[in-house]
């Protein structure tokens, strides 16, 4: 970018002022003086140590060292060039902006520098005797400068704003993003652009996640509601928990979209709210949960649970339903049908047959194969407790119509059931396979 053409500036009025043999005493000072102001600035700005300390300390670095030479050329030549500083000052600005923070930092970093190159200025002046009248010119020359580095960087910084577009909704937006980071409500780069966006923290908030595509009546959403509808996923940031008013003025918003609330979080655990609300409309889309217009996490939170891995979830069918890998699917169905109920409800014979619309006898005869497959499986409760983790999850996901063939290698069937599984199955157990029909 090309500097544009200014008029003298109060810098240049006041370093003219200063003898040209200063710039001599001040050169060799130089490389501490960088070294100092970068531990004042990061001591008092804490956002600042990843830049002067990070990945981009070497670049951070040049541009200071470029403000400061620059300074020094000036006191020995007036007419010296400025374009380096004035670009680099510019690109400082547009860094605050698409980081989302105001110039009030990069405006406090300036001054800590000021105010550093005076106490070095005061030393160096005892060391070579230099006037009062010297000393103060040097502040006024330095003063003058800052107030040029600030109206740089501000320039770039409009520059950026403006190439960013539509500037509150943009804030916000950034805002949001920022959030989902999983940064802290106590980090102050949060706290600014919150502040910057004119929009206050909350300590709990709630996400929508919308169908790709969605998208809400703007006019009906309420002022604090966070918007990014720019995203591959677009979603929302609702303030707080969702009372009556709140869900209704939402759902008010959300009229022919498919969406799906999160549960609500702390504000540093957002993203899991939103995590959530997405998997919950992946699992409406796919047919898991009732496809409702909006969907809500806070009704579905054992779906979440069983299905929030479903490679995990076919291991587990593979592992406890291992015992009916070697039957038909048919077979596995009915069977992995009856367990289900009957792990479900502890019912008899009669209970579990009248849910599955056979007869007790077919009931006994399934529950005494089922006995045989599994045996001290189902009396030790762990594991019986897996199993029926694994039934309810399969059951979600395919209906219970087979074991994935693509889950863990089937393990050996245990050992026949023990008496303490015989015995709680008892009221369950089959007169005899000749009085039942096939499994």
């Amino acid at each position: 970018m090309t500097s544009p053409r200014r008029a003298p500036s109060a810098f240049a009025a006041r370093s003219g002022e200063l003898p040209r043999e200063l710039a001599t005493v001040m050169r060799p000072e130089l490389p501490s003086l960088l070294k100092e102001m970068a531990g004042e600035i990061v001591a008092a700005i804490p956002e600042y140590r990843e830049l002067l300390e990070g990945p981009m300390a070497r670049v951070i670095r040049v541009g200071i060292e470029q403000n400061i030479a620059t300074f020094v050329d000036h006191v020995a030549a007036p007419t010296a060039t400025t374009a380096l500083r004035d670009e680099m000052c510019r690109r400082f600005g547009r860094f605050e902006a698409y980081e989302g923070r105001s110039l009030d930092m990069l405006q406090d970093a300036y001054r800590i520098g000021c105010q550093v190159a005076l106490r070095r200025a005061r030393a160096v002046g005892r060391r070579y005797n230099l006037s009062a009248t010297v000393l103060m010119a040097f502040a006024d020359a330095l003063f003058a400068y800052m107030g040029e580095l600030a109206e740089l960087s501000r320039e770039g910084y409009l520059q950026a704003m403006a190439e960013l577009g539509e500037e509150p909704d943009n804030r916000r937006r950034r805002l949001l993003r920022r959030i989902l980071t999983g940064t802290s409500a106590a980090n102050g780069t949060l706290t600014e652009l919150a502040e910057h966006a004119s929009w206050p923290l909350p300590r709990e908030v709630t996400l929508v996640a919308l169908r790709p595509g969605d998208r809400p009546r703007r006019t009906a959403l309420e002022r604090d509601v966070l918007v990014d509808l720019a995203a591959p996923e677009p979603h929302l940031l609702v303030p707080g928990r969702l009372d009556d008013d709140r869900r209704a003025a939402l759902h008010d918003a959300l009229e022919g979209c498919r969406a799906a609330i999160g549960l609500t979080t702390p504000l540093a655990e957002a993203a899991h709210s939103l995590r959530w609300a997405r998997h919950l409309l992946a699992l409406a889309e796919s047919g898991v949960v009732p496809d409702r217009p909006v969907a809500s996490c806070d009704e579905h939170l054992v779906q979440l649970w069983l299905l929030g891995d479903l490679t995990l979830v076919r291991q587990m069918a593979g592992r406890y339903l291992g015992p009916l890998a070697g039957m038909t699917p048919a077979q596995q169905h009915r069977l992995i049908d009856t367990l289900r109920i009957w792990l479900t409800t502890r019912g008899t014979a009669a209970e579990v047959a009248a849910q599955l619309g056979v007869h007790p006898q077919t009931v006994r005869y399934r529950m005494r194969l089922l006995d045989r497959a599994f045996g001290d499986q189902l009396a030790d409760p762990e594991q019986r407790f897996a199993t029926e983790v694994a039934l309810r999850a399969l059951h979600l996901t395919t209906g219970g119509t087979g074991i994935p063939t693509d889950g863990a290698e089937h393990r050996p069937s245990p050992t026949r059931g023990s008496a303490a599984a015989r015995t709680g199955r008892r009221a369950a157990r089959p007169a005899g396979p000749k009085d039942a029909p096939g499994p």
